[in-house]
Formats: C-alpha cells, structure tokens, sequence
C-alpha cells in the first residue's frame, strides 16, 4: 500500500538543494528574469531516469516543452490492474511548478540561490512556492517506482512551468490541457498541490487588476476655480465604480459555508502624481487597484460592470460626480471657458492583466473527500480555507471536467518573501498525506458498485 511509504529526507532534502541551487535562473520576472526551469527539471529527470521504462522501470515520463528550455514534466505510475468502478481510474497530483518569484539577495538574510538548513526549516527561494512540492512529488514517483504497489489507478504527477506569470503564456497547464496531455487524469482527483499551511484550500478568489489616468488642469492651490483637480478627480470616478460594483456583486450567501473572511472588493492599492509643491493642485494623477471576486460570481462579469459604470461616467460628462457636492464650491471637472467652450477633464481606464476566474471546490467529490479523509489521519484535523488571494489557471481546470483541490505543505508567511522557508516536518506529513490520498482513492476504485 501506498500509505506505509514515508519520505526519504535525506534524498528529499538533497534534491531540493539542487533545485534551489538553480533559483537565479528560475526567477519569473519579464523582461529582465525569464526563467529557464529545464536547469531545475534535469535534475528531477536524473533521480527519475533508472525507474523510466526505456531503462526497464516502470514510469512513464513526458519533457513536454512549448517554449525553448521551458519543459513541463508528466510522470505516470501505471495501474496494474483494472479499476472495478468506471467512474475512478486516475489520481493525480498537479501545479508543482519549476519557476521561481524575484529574490533580491540584498535584502535577504541568507542566499537565496542556495539551500540553507536550519534545524527543521529550509531557506532558500522556492522551499515553499514551489520546489518542495517539485522535490516532494520526485520522491513520491521514485518510491512508487521502487515497492510498486499493485493499484487499481494510475497516478499521475505534473511539473509544470511559468505558473509566476498566471499564463501569461500559452507554455504551461493550460497549453498541456489544450493539446490533451491531461486527459487521462479526468477519470479521479485532481490535486493542486501549490498552498501552504497542510489544509484544503476550497475557494480562492477571481483576479483583475486596473489602471485609472486622469487628466484634469495644473494650477495654483490659491485658484482652484481655475483648474481640475486630478486627484480628487480619481478618488471620485473610483468611488462611483466601486459603487456599481458593490451593487451588483453583493456579500454572497455561500461565503459563510466556504469559510471566506471577506467578500469580494474593488480598491486602490497605488496612487501617484507628478512631484510637485504642496501649493499645487494636480492636473495629473494615475491610481492602480484590482478586483478580488468570490468565486461564486463571475470575474468576466465584474469586468463587464465596471467598463459599463465607466463609459456611463464618461458619457454623462461626469454628472453624477458633480452630485455628489463634497469637495467644496469651486470643485469641477468640466472648466467653464470664456469663449464659450467647456473644457472637460479626461480620463482611461484601463485592464492590466486578463481576467482570473477564482474556484470554489466542490465539497461533495471524491477528491474532497480523500482529502479531507487523509488531511484528518495525518495532520489531525480538518480547517479548510478560503479567501480571495488568488490561484491562477486552477478555475480552468474545474471548468475543463476535472475535479480540483488543492493543498500544499510550505509556510504560508514565506510565500513570495523575503528569507522565504519552509519546513521539513510539513513535507514529511504531506508526503503520507499524498500516499494516503493514493490508497483512498484506489480503494474507491476496487470496490465494487452498489447495488
């Protein structure tokens, strides 16, 4: 049975040191850093080689790239025997990827580019997000690939490359869905194995980021009858969005059975004028922000509401700004002209990024289920969690027939910072609780049908 292997530390701990001894060219940063993740996928190919079938083993392995040194790694322990059920015949364990974020080794403690072990943490970039989980998986196959347990499913373990981006470009998950590399895993759980903190992560929130330019008329703080406040001007075409917005995209009543802390938001995140004295009122001012949407509405939808609020703003020539009548008497956006002529202020609003659609997990699933099951034996308890941070390209996956959840062992404070760590004993666990996962699922798989 699967559930009786346990991790090999020592091969675990050393493979992840070559991985992390490989982060300066794994860094996700376009145009400067474009990450080459076959430098860290070689060596997840080299523990694996002996075990492959070309050399008499027994997985399968797929280096499939879409992009020069970019390779995404399929692995597949073959099922031995038949499943009894027809609707169960796969498990597999997916979103591992071999890209790294930024790291600035100035403001970090200790390397990045090189794994340093401190008792029972891991620093080095990607201990958490994600090479543990790349390391995890390696040794999960060559275990399986050694005992070779007679399973009813295959299993199935997917590395894959520019998850940093969110699928700026068609060469990771979703061009492997496209061409059908995936299909195969359709037929069982799908686990996203990219979070932290050894819960299930069931619902995380839907993504689009934006930028508001405003371009109102310069003057002097002494004459605000002779200009166009850019700034005030921008606080208050995002408050007639946000107004729009929280209109149609409302608390929703499933929030509280998923666990969400908060609902779902339009905000500002960054605001910027020229540099100028405090005498002067801007005539220029750009604010970005994004919307965080609970994944029981529709991302596309929210992107739709907005761009409709702001050609409605632009077509009444900011009237209902004017209603509003709290920024004093001599507060305009339109400048009264003596020749005759108005002089409106202008603005853009535009879209930063494509649209994320977020997930909710379906809690009734076999995957779920499993996961729960092997999250309470292992870890010792059940605290799914939900929020609206936001997990790129795992929404298409649901929407493409596969039963998604997702879980991970990192740190969730380390995630993406500086002196990132993760720890030892999480992998540990998480290695039984994925083993575990195998057997659960496998024996759904034999059993026989109810009557």
């Amino acid at each position: 049975m699967a559930a009786q292997l346990e991790l090999d530390q020592t091969f675990f701990v050393e493979l992840l040191g070559k991985l992390i001894g490989e982060t300066y060219h794994l860094q996700n940063r376009p145009p400067d850093f474009i990450p080459q993740e076959d430098k860290a996928g070689r060596h997840v190919l080299s523990a694996l080689e002996p075990y492959r079938v070309e050399n008499g083993g027994v997985l399968r392995i797929k280096h499939i790239h879409y992009a020069e040194h970019r390779g995404n790694i399929i692995i597949e322990y073959p099922a031995a025997k038949p499943a009894v059920a027809k609707d169960v015949s796969s498990v597999a364990f997916v979103g591992s990827h071999l890209d790294v974020v930024y790291a600035n080794p100035e403001t970090w403690e200790r390397d990045p580019f090189k794994l340093t072990v401190e008792g029972d943490k891991l620093y080095g970039r990607g201990s958490t997000d994600c090479l543990g989980h790349c390391a995890l998986l390696t040794d999960l196959f060559k275990q399986l690939a050694e005992t070779k347990p007679q399973l009813s499913v295959s299993v199935f373990g997917v590395l894959i490359v520019d998850e940093e981006s969110g699928g700026r470009l068609p060469i990771g998950v979703d061009e492997l869905m496209k061409h059908g590399e995936l299909d195969a895993m359709k037929n069982g759980p799908l686990v996203w194995l990219d979070c932290a903190d050894a819960q299930p992560n069931i619902g995380s929130g839907g993504l689009c980021q934006w930028e508001l330019k405003v371009k109102g008329k310069l003057c002097h703080s002494g004459f605000p009858n002779k200009g166009v406040n850019a700034l005030e001007m921008a606080s208050d075409l995002i408050i007639q969005v946000q107004k729009k917005f929280y209109e149609r995209f409302p608390p929703h009543e499933r929030e509280e059975e998923y666990g969400f802390p908060c609902s779902s938001s339009l905000k500002p995140t960054q605001i910027a004028v020229p540099e100028s004295g405090i005498n002067q009122i801007p005539g220029e001012c750009t604010v970005k922000g994004d919307i965080r949407l609970i994944p029981f509405y529709s991302i596309k939808d929210a992107v739709k509401v907005v761009d409709d609020a702001v050609a409605q703003l632009r077509e009444e020539r900011f009237e209902s700004l004017h209603q509003m009548a709290h920024r004093g008497p001599d507060a305009r956006y339109v400048l009264k002209k003596r020749e005759g002529d108005d002089e409106p202020a202008v603005f853009e609003w535009k879209w930063l990024c494509e649209p994320v659609q977020g997930i909710a997990c379906h809690l009734d699933s076999l995957g779920f289920k499993s996961l729960a099951q092997a999250t309470q034996e292992i870890i010792g308890e059940v605290k799914p969690l939900a929020d609206t941070g936001t997990l790129p390209l795992v929404a298409d996956l649901q929407a493409g027939g596969f039963d998604v959840q997702t879980v991970g062992y990192g740190d969730e404070e380390a995630y993406h910072a500086d002196n990132e760590f993760a720890l030892l004993s999480s992998f540990v666990k998480g290695f039984k609780v994925l083993a575990r996962i195998i057997d659960l699922v496998d024996s759904r798989a034999s059993a026989q049908p109810q009557q």
